[in-house]
């Protein structure tokens, strides 16, 4: 019986998300499965990664074959890096001792970079945010002095009227007739 370790499909259309499992290579993708050894969830940034990795290196050990992806997140999560070093305890390359420290280092380093894209995201989303609000500023800005301006015109138009009324009191009160725009002459109409 081949063994495989691949992933068996759950979650919505446009959604899913995925269980890493054991599996008969004959039984089908959401079928039968020997066990479970974690899960797998794209859909967050970065993709959240659920293994049990002793579980995961024991398979392996066994003779279990991952699927390209499996093999992925195997060696995102260190396990391919564990095995390889077992490898090398094996054949009296490394002691326990140096594989634990390649190991630990290894373990920093990754964590690290998963810190840093972490801290990338979250920098960028206020980054934004700060942007979009530079931006509203600007917009608000622009309204304010447009507003100003109208504000700025319509007081200078009825100031302008206010001075001509004051005139046209001024000059009803000396007695003068207020001089009015000469009325268009009605053209007749057309007989019919």
């Amino acid at each position: 019986m081949a063994v495989k370790i691949r992933l068996q499909r759950h979650g919505k259309k446009n959604f899913a998300f995925f269980h890493i499992v054991v599996a008969d290579s004959r039984a089908p993708r959401d079928g039968r499965f020997i066990e479970q050894i974690g899960s797998y969830n794209p859909n967050t940034n970065p993709a959240s990664i659920v293994l049990d990795s002793e579980r995961a290196l024991a398979w392996l050990n066994v003779g279990a074959q991952p699927t390209l992806v499996c093999r992925r997140i195997l060696s995102y999560e260190g396990v391919l890096l564990r095995k390889h070093l077992n490898g090398g305890i094996a054949k009296g390359a490394l002691t326990q001792e140096q594989a634990d420290a390649k190991w630990n280092a290894w373990k920093a380093q990754r964590d690290a970079k998963v810190e840093a894209k972490v801290n990338g995201l979250k920098n960028e989303a206020v980054a934004k945010a700060k942007a979009a609000v530079a931006e509203e500023r600007k917009v608000n800005e622009a309204r304010a002095e447009e507003l100003a301006k109208k504000a700025a015109k319509l007081a200078e138009e009825q100031a302008a009227a206010a001075k001509a009324a004051a005139e046209e009191a001024a000059a009803e009160a000396a007695g003068e007739a207020p001089v009015e725009a000469p009325a268009e002459e009605a053209a007749p109409a057309p007989e019919a």
